[in-house]
């Protein structure tokens, strides 16, 4: 069995879907597969149970079938870290770790393990990473959210310079289109020379980057007043509408799976919402709209939210989800999937493994 271990620079990178795409690519190509999540300072208790979001859905998508605890072995949650602080718990962390790899790492031909978004993440219970990854003789794939050309470069030179040999090589994400080509010919090769392998360079994606009608129900605390089905959807878009009835057409027209921010007491500009391609209303100022509204939206199933904030405070609210939105949309996995084929170096992905595919 080989150990594979997915880490990242910052929080948002894409490393969780990067683990699903790698993992469905696997179980595609006929590996067996297990998935642990060692240390997770995201967790948080519900009902008594330990939670963690991204483990939660790669267990359910994947059919795992041990429990959570299992693939969570450590969950960092402010109890736990405000007794650890205390000095009032005393626990063998590595050991709980230990015992979780030995119970569904028999007979895998991949141990695939997800860290969190931070180099330094760890340190506090002496399971950091590049410890972790020696613990398991893991090699280390590094997911950088591009964010400059510069920091893409310090980046990945910082992750070689911190992991040394354990460093499998570096993805390259979100990267804008109008950079692709730059970072495909000068960085990537300037990265090679300096012995930092190169695997993906993945482009930013409006759709990745997308948040579905539910999401953004839950961000407003908003009200769901007619075709809950279509919350599911996903908005690759905000526009808001509070113009002109014919400058709204226009700009409506020119975006598709979009949600639009509108007044309650502006019925010309929703109707002009619904008449183009309109993944949801968002209604401010708990303003209840017109019952031709309603019913024009009933018809076309799009959704309409009711929300008590106004339009500059609900734009606010939705700025802090896009981009940070979870993968677990069907359709994002599969675009992903996708992605990972044309840009995702899998022969020397697999060659760097040592693994015959």
């Amino acid at each position: 069995m080989v150990a594979l271990y997915v880490t990242s620079n910052q929080l948002f990178s894409g490393k969780s879907i990067l683990c699903v795409g790698l993992a469905k690519r696997f179980a595609e190509e006929g590996l067996s597969f297990c998935y642990m999540k060692p240390v997770s300072t995201m967790a948080r208790i519900e009902e008594g149970e330990v939670i963690d979001d991204d483990a939660l859905f790669i267990k359910r998508f994947f059919d795992l079938p041990h429990p959570l605890s299992d693939l969570v072995p450590i969950a960092l949650t402010p109890q736990t870290v405000e007794a650890i602080l205390r000095e009032t718990v005393k626990l063998d962390f590595e050991g709980r770790l230990k015992e979780a790899f030995r119970k569904h790492a028999r007979d895998k031909d991949i141990l695939l393990l997800e860290g969190e978004g931070s180099m330094c993440e760890g340190y506090i219970i002496g399971l950091y990473k590049s410890y972790v990854a020696d613990l398991f003789g893991a090699k280390e794939l590094m997911v950088i959210r591009y964010e400059s050309d510069m920091a893409a470069v310090d980046e990945s030179l910082a992750a070689k310079d911190m992991l040394g040999d354990t460093l499998l090589g570096v993805v390259l994400n979100m990267v804008p289109k109008p950079r692709m080509q730059f970072v495909e010919e000068v960085i990537r090769p300037y990265l090679e020379k300096r012995g930092v392998p190169v695997l993906g360079v993945l482009p930013r994606e409006r759709v990745l980057q997308s948040v579905s009608v539910g999401e953004l129900v839950e961000a407003l605390d908003g009200e769901v007043l007619c075709c809950e089905e279509g919350c599911n959807e996903l908005v690759e878009h905000i526009t808001i509408g509070a113009m002109t009835i014919e400058a709204a057409l226009y700009y409506f027209r020119r975006r598709a799976n979009k949600a639009v921010i509108t007044g309650g007491d502006r019925p010309e500009i929703q109707l002009a919402a619904l008449e183009t391609p309109t993944k949801c209303l968002i209604l401010t100022g708990n303003i209840y709209p017109n019952p031709i509204i309603l019913s024009r939206s009933e018809e076309l199933g799009v959704p309409i939210i009711l929300v008590r904030h106004d339009t500059f405070t609900a734009v606010q609210l939705i700025d802090q989800v896009f981009g940070r939105s979870r993968f677990c949309q069907e359709r994002k996995i599969n675009f992903f999937g996708k992605l990972l084929d044309d840009q995702f170096d899998f022969q020397r992905f697999y060659d760097a493994l040592g693994l015959m595919v």
